[in-house]
């Protein structure tokens, strides 16, 4: 259960001053519905008010704080002109303006004849200072109440910045006394402040240094956050570790004959990673490991090889893709091995019904199936294995953890799991994201990958690329041509895929073919079939041929609006190319003038074929939150912490945590009861049910 002393912190923001029915949804979709959003929703500018020109030396566009006398009130002849007040000092006069003015109102703010001090930005009109609306406006002997140094939080469209502030004051009165959870040296040596000291001092800003991430505040409040992460990823593992585990080892001899049967040699990676894998099967612990792999680098077969050692132990396995294209591509590939080596393998997806899918079902239950591939079709309830020992789950962040923890719960014992990605991730974001888990890299191609021409060019010579399309078709090349991402939404994107595929259909026929997200998977299919044999050699698509497509004859890609994809994504499509003997190239169309960052993207692509180099700098460019379309998947996103520019500060947190759950694996001790806190500060409740005490 939550500490009490935590409650009002996660009441509902509506019950804080300034925001009320109307405004409730909006502070939601801001920051979030709980006090605490509100709390970790951190200012992102400063309004300084300490500059007191006299009217005289007031500058356009500058925030200024002046003392002046009331003069005339002038009423507009109508309501659409502003209601002008002059107000004078010793050295000139100047208006103050105000639109859809309440003359009363104004009246006994503005008393003609008295003194106030007015805060605002100075605009000339006409070659005259003005002051439109002040924000403040103060008689003298309550200069005190008028704040000088004003926090400028990030906003929403129709929320005022006066609520948020207000909200926020209301917010930070809230903090209880916590015990402090970080260790005193380490405190010291950084030179941070308390914990609630950190947090008023993140919403107080002095100067725009202290609206950097590396200001000691915010610094501090970013470390707790990536450490209750780290502590979270870290007692799942644990977790993990004690559940009952198996020892997996066969005996080799399926594994020697697919690799007698590979036309190539596997790379020092491979052979590096099977061996990680193979020893951690062995071992009495569950394995959760993460295969990474640049596109290309032989993913599938080291998967397959880890699968048949649990298969000449006597166990089953399963492979489970997210999307019935890739689920096809995984079987259609695994099939020549697997017969190869006497195994059998079969498919289940949505697709696979009545008798046929009945059938499939008794031989996994029987333990007649020896490799299962599928999509999460697999986890459900009616799927039943004889002995599931090892599972593989391609395309990890498209999935949850939830999904991941449901199907090895299909082995009963522990099953051992591998989760694959063809997204090379950051060291950061594999920190961050895959914390439970131990990884091994895939960093070099197999032989015979030819590398890929990249090249660049406006949108406005698409008639050259056309021509040159038909150059390349005269040399049997087949040709995707992806589309646009137009936004999230599988409609529009169709729509834009339809548009073009009529065009390039209106110039070379019916060798012209199209897949997109909102076809049935059978149309999809059965496209893509004739795509391979050929029959189709131009294919007009969206993203959904972005992973585990593999058409060796494939030889050009050519991306309109390369400008709209992130740089995982264009680096993703590239790789469906190259993939056979012949020269491949990819076209990059943009629309110009490209943004800087896009820019950036499309000359890192041209330099390099490097999938973990462009990963680390699609981190640099987008930030967390965007990569890999966190937003979207299980991975985490931080409130506080930038990972793309705290990377040390993540090292420090993932060292802190194994430290403590090492020494404390059930936060008994006091920095551990006060760890037990920060976890439940940042909502990572889940992980303290894992705790034996929790």
């Amino acid at each position: 259960m939550r500490p009490d002393i935590l409650f009002p912190l996660f009441a509902p923001a509506r019950t804080l001053p300034g925001i009320g029915p109307r405004l409730e949804k909006l502070v939601e979709k801001l920051a979030g519905n709980k006090v605490v959003d509100l709390l970790w929703h951190l200012p992102s500018g400063l309004i300084d008010r300490r500059s007191r020109p006299k009217i005289a030396e007031v500058r356009d566009g500058e925030i200024a704080t002046i003392e002046a006398t009331v003069g005339l009130h002038v009423a507009p002849r109508n309501s659409r002109l502003p209601y002008r007040v002059h107000v004078s000092d010793d050295t000139g006069e100047m208006q103050i303006v105000f639109f859809n003015a309440r003359p009363d109102h104004l009246l006994k703010t503005l008393p003609e004849g008295a003194r106030r001090i007015l805060s605002g930005r100075i605009e000339f009109y006409q070659g005259q200072p003005q002051l439109t609306h002040p924000d403040h406006i103060v008689r003298p002997e309550d200069m005190a109440a008028l704040p000088l140094l004003e926090p400028v939080y990030p906003l929403t469209a129709g929320l005022p910045l006066k609520a948020v502030q207000k909200a926020a004051r209301a917010a930070l009165k809230l903090l209880p006394e916590l015990p402090e959870w970080q260790d005193p040296h380490w405190l010291k040596a950084r030179g941070w402040q308390a914990w609630h000291t950190s947090l008023r001092a993140a919403h107080a800003p002095q100067s725009l240094a202290d609206l950097e991430t590396g200001a000691p505040a915010r610094a501090r409040l970013a470390y707790d956050e990536l450490l209750a992460n780290q502590l979270a990823l870290g007692l799942v593992r644990l977790r993990m570790r004690r559940l009952p585990g198996r020892t997996v080892t066969g005996d080799g001899r399926m594994r020697r004959k697919v690799i007698d049967a590979l036309p190539f040699a596997l790379t020092n990676a491979q052979t590096r990673a099977l061996e990680e894998i193979l020893s951690d099967m062995k071992s009495p612990h569950r394995m959760l490991r993460l295969l990474q792999g640049d596109v290309g680098s032989g993913k599938t077969v080291v998967a397959l090889l880890a699968m048949l050692n649990a298969v000449e132990a006597g166990f089953q396995a399963a492979m489970m893709a997210p999307t019935e294209i890739l689920a096809r591509q995984h079987h259609a590939t695994l099939a020549p091995l697997c017969a190869a080596a006497g195994v059998r393998l079969e498919l289940l997806t949505g697709r696979e019904k009545g008798s046929r899918r009945a059938e499939i079902l008794a031989a996994v239950a029987s333990g007649e199936v020896d490799i299962l591939v599928g999509t999460h079709a697999l986890f459900q309830e009616e799927v039943e294995f004889r002995a599931l020992a090892f599972a593989v789950v391609d395309e990890q962040h498209r999935f949850g953890v939830h999904q991941r923890l449901m199907l090895t719960a299909k082995g009963g014992v522990g099953t051992d799991v591998l989760v694959m990605t063809a997204t090379p991730i950051p060291r950061t974001l594999t920190l961050t994201a895959y914390g439970d888990m131990d990884v091994s890299r895939l960093d070099e191609k197999p032989p015979g990958r030819k590398p890929v021409d990249t090249r660049a060019l406006p949108l406005d010579r698409l008639d050259e690329v056309v021509e040159s399309l038909r150059r390349a078709l005269t040399k049997s090349a087949q040709i995707y041509w992806v589309c646009p991402l137009v936004e999230e939404s599988d409609e529009v994107d169709a729509a834009a895929a339809e548009e073009r595929h009529k065009h390039l259909q209106s110039i070379f026929g019916d060798i012209v073919g199209l897949v997109h997200g909102r076809m049935k998977a059978s149309e999809k299919d059965s496209v893509m079939a004739r795509f391979e044999a050929g029959d189709i050699r131009i294919l007009v698509a969206t993203t959904v041929i972005e992973v585990g497509v593999n058409v060796p004859s494939a030889t050009v890609m050519v991306i309109e609006h390369a400008e709209r994809f992130g740089l995982a994504q264009l680096h993703q499509l590239r790789g469906r190319v190259g993939r056979g003997d012949d020269k491949s190239s990819c076209l990059l169309l943009y629309q110009a003038p490209l943004g800087e960052t896009a820019a950036a993207r499309i000359r890192i692509m041209r330099e390099t074929e490097d999938g973990f180099r462009i990963a680390e700098e699609d981190l640099r460019l987008r930030g967390s939150g965007e990569l890999l379309g966190t937003r979207q998947s299980g991975l985490p996103s931080f409130r506080i912490a930038r990972i793309e520019e705290q990377a040390e500060l993540l090292s420090a947190a993932y060292d802190d945590a194994r430290l403590v759950l090492n020494a404390d694996p059930e936060l008994e001790a006091p920095r551990g009861r006060a760890l037990r806190t920060l976890l439940y500060l940042f909502e990572r409740d889940e992980a303290i049910r894992y705790l034996r005490s929790g």
